[in-house]
């Protein structure tokens, strides 16, 4: 199996690191949508969220802080938390 440069990794977790701040984002049309009294199924963003917040700690605890990690994972904790309040209370 061929190595694969340090500088292609380093591309490859940038856009690892992108993709997973776009599918947090995406959760913002269901919170709007919560918002509006058409309710989501709250499982998926309380999972979401538990599993950004676990991350999070992780990469934070490591000795060296693993910052594209947090970076990464800071949205899901905020938005899965977001969505998951606006599917299961009325405002």
């Amino acid at each position: 199996m061929q190595r694969i440069s340090s500088e292609k990794v380093e591309k490859i977790g940038t856009v690892a690191s992108l993709m997973s701040v776009l599918m947090y984002v995406s959760y913002i049309p269901q919170i709007i949508s919560n918002l509006s009294g058409t309710k989501g199924n709250p499982i998926q963003p309380l999972v979401a969220f538990i599993n950004c917040t676990i991350w999070t700690a992780y990469g934070l605890l490591k000795k060296e802080k693993d910052w594209p990690i947090v970076w990464a994972n800071v949205p899901g904790i905020f938005l899965g938390a977001a969505t998951f309040i606006t599917a299961i209370f009325s405002f």
